[in-house]
């Protein structure tokens, strides 16, 4: 599967959740490759098939079609301006750095490649994954679609029009599996305090945010006509909603979300 080419700049945890859910979808590992400063991730990505892999990222990335930048934000600029002598007009740069704009990326390149933004999250090593993508005005179709192909190998993909809403996409997708997270944590410590054990805990509560995520992707039913329909009155699912709301579950997810997207904006200030 795929027709094109794939160098991965930087084989930390986005990149390899990236190049997993590729594999696993059906892509041809000898098309995707792959640098890293250090020889930690290499033995993974060779259990997954992947040969092209090495040190310097400019032997990776002179002939991709496609290089996702995967280096942490902070190191983008100096990414950019190595691989600048060696990418063409032609070749896509991914980037699924937090908060850099894309026009930065553009400049820092040398203003040749085409540059496409994707803010993704970590479900997309086993092909769960939900990301955003925003393309600057001047990129192909042709390239639009490679990066959409390779996005949606590993989950869901919507595009926005205007960069600024990449903030919010970090905010409801890319930084919330950790949110879901911490809400598990704490419903399987509680289930273990009211006498469950751990694996039974750990099941029953992951296989329920896998049903009620399903329910609500392919439904048609929003959020709030769901909680209602398992709200029994003077049941127990309304009993245990109304402590949530008492406690101020909504506002709490609010500022947690808006803390999110003032970090986005402000990482974008100081590294574009």
């Amino acid at each position: 599967m795929s027709g094109f080419t794939t160098a991965f700049i930087g084989a930390g945890n986005m990149s390899r959740s990236i190049i997993s859910g590729l594999v696993t979808s059906g892509f041809d590992a000898s098309s995707i490759r792959a640098s890293n400063p250090s020889d930690g991730p290499f033995e993974e990505l060779r259990n997954i098939g992947l040969t092209h892999l090495a040190h310097s990222n400019l032997s990776v990335a002179e002939t991709a079609d496609v290089v996702v930048l995967g280096v942490k934000p902070n190191l983008i600029r100096e990414v950019c301006e190595e691989l600048s002598p060696v990418l063409g007009a032609n070749q896509l740069v991914v980037s699924v750095a937090a908060g850099v704009a894309a026009d930065s990326i553009h400049n820092w390149l040398g203003a040749k490649s085409d540059v496409v933004r994707c803010m993704p999250n970590t479900p997309s090593q086993i092909g769960r994954g939900a990301s955003g993508l925003f393309a600057r005005s001047a990129v192909s179709a042709a390239n639009r679609q490679r990066a959409e192909d390779v996005m949606r190998a590993v989950g869901v993909v919507r595009w926005v029009d205007d960069e600024s809403l990449l903030h919010a996409v970090t905010a409801v997708a890319g930084s919330a599996p950790a949110y879901f997270f911490q809400f598990m944590e704490a419903m399987i410590e509680e289930a273990q305090r009211m006498g469950l054990d751990a694996e039974s805990a750990r099941t029953l509560c992951a296989q329920t945010c896998i049903g009620a995520g399903r329910m609500l992707a392919e439904g048609d039913v929003d959020a709030a006509e769901l909680r209602r329909r398992v709200c029994s009155p003077n049941g127990t699912t309304e009993r245990a909603v109304m402590a949530f709301s008492a406690g101020g579950l909504d506002k709490l997810v609010s500022k947690a979300m808006q803390d999110c997207y003032a970090r986005s904006q402000e990482m974008g200030r100081e590294l574009s």
